[in-house]
């Protein structure tokens, strides 16, 4: 849906656009990949499948524009300056979107899909570079570049298998001891 550089856009293009991406990334985040069909996108946008198929012809464009919605509504509050607090704030953000379990349908949908689809892998990464930009942005003011990545995994990963695989709540004691563990071999920047 591409329009010409310097060409004001068709309010009514515009208005079918903004529709249609907020259908697909509401139905992404409720009902998953495979429910979100341009059959389901156009019932619930409330415009036919031609008009769906004709601006995004595959899944993949369809999931590209709703994922980037998704990632543009994602919140990043300030963080405050102290290490473990703000570590604490983002782990407690990144539980709780885990326990509404909306974030599992929609990275189950694009995890399967990015084992044989270079579209979907592009996906699979831009959402995981939304739903950790705010620890990777403290880790990066606080540790050395080089202790920034594997912390990160160990902290995002430990949030990602309790709250998704084992089912359990993530509480603050959890939080605080997989931060403590994780910043332990860590070096401070400038060290």
């Amino acid at each position: 849906m591409a329009k010409v550089s310097g060409e004001a856009e068709d309010p009514r293009v515009a208005r079918t656009r903004r529709d249609v991406i907020r259908a697909s990334a509401t139905s992404l985040l409720e009902e998953g990949w495979g429910a979100t069909t341009h059959a389901e996108v156009a019932r619930r946008a409330g415009y036919s499948k031609a008009t769906i198929y004709a601006h995004w012809p595959t899944s993949v464009d369809l999931m590209r524009d709703a994922i980037a919605q998704i990632c543009a509504d994602a919140p990043h509050p300030p963080t405050s300056g102290d290490l473990r607090q703000d570590l604490h704030d983002a782990l407690s953000r990144l539980a709780l979107t885990l326990s509404e379990g909306r974030y599992d349908r929609l990275m189950a949908g694009v995890i399967e899909r990015a084992a044989h689809d270079e579209g979907a892998r592009g996906l699979r990464d831009q959402l995981y570079e939304t739903a950790t930009v705010d620890l990777r942005g403290v880790l990066t003011a606080h540790l050395r570049p080089d202790d920034v990545e594997p912390v990160l995994a160990m902290l995002a990963g430990a949030v990602l298998v309790r709250a998704s695989y084992e089912g359990r709540a993530v509480d603050s004691a959890f939080i605080a001891d997989i931060i403590a563990r994780a910043l332990d071999r860590a070096a401070p920047k400038g060290s």
